[in-house]
């Protein structure tokens, strides 16, 4: 499993129109944007005492999160993720799921799982079975995706973040989506060993830290 680095940022609209600027000079744009972004659709995982969230909220030291998303409306390349943290590093596994598949997910229809030949699949069935996770809520919205080759930097800004409420219908278009709140557009950087100097002054704004944002957090606020 390979962990990277990762900075979160909560920034503002003019933050936003400055660092497309700043990134465009300077970085590529990612090559599966359409007309510069992407639209994002993922369900994330929880069981009934919230533990992804609680530990999350609780800044845990060691967490993991299950979550399934789509692109761009596009259902026919679904994937499975596990997002692990430790020590403040991140890593990401993955894996495909079909349309089908995913739509059994969702409907509670898991023994399949069990014996798929896909490692992550197994394991999120087994955390299923055993520690309850299910399907907890919808969470859309809008990227910017920007990629620097050395130190495989990829920046992204995301925005437009909007909640499924209780609904994890995740592969209904008519699914009722609703603004998370006063979410802000989130910046979000990540390298491996190393960020070059010309994407960190790229991406540095006056009196923005280092934020903890979830988009999972912000969304389950409504259920």
């Amino acid at each position: 499993m390979k962990f990277r680095h990762e900075w979160k940022h909560e920034i503002h609209v003019s933050d936003m129109i400055t660092l497309r600027q700043r990134l465009r000079a300077v970085a590529d744009m990612d090559v599966h944007a359409v007309n510069g972004r992407y639209e994002i659709r993922s369900l994330y995982f929880d069981n009934l005492s919230d533990k992804v969230l609680r530990e999350k909220l609780d800044g845990v030291n060691a967490r993991e999160k299950f979550r399934i998303r789509f692109y761009n409306g596009e259902t026919s390349l679904i994937h499975l993720e596990k997002k692990s943290k430790l020590n403040g590093l991140c890593s990401k596994e993955s894996t495909t799921l079909t349309k089908e598949e995913a739509q059994a997910i969702v409907e509670g229809r898991c023994n399949w799982m069990m014996d798929s030949d896909r490692e992550l699949v197994r394991e999120l069935y087994l955390k299923m079975r055993f520690q309850g996770l299910m399907p907890r809520t919808i969470v859309d919205y809008t990227r910017e995706p920007f990629v620097y080759a050395p130190g495989n930097v990829r920046v992204t800004m995301d925005y437009d973040i909007r909640t499924g409420m209780q609904c994890t219908d995740f592969l209904n278009p008519d699914c009722v989506m609703v603004p998370a709140g006063d979410a802000q557009i989130i910046l979000e950087v990540k390298w491996d060993e190393f960020l070059p100097s010309i994407i960190r002054d790229a991406v540095q704004l006056e009196g923005r830290r280092t934020s903890a944002f979830s988009k999972y957090a912000a969304c389950r606020i409504y259920g």
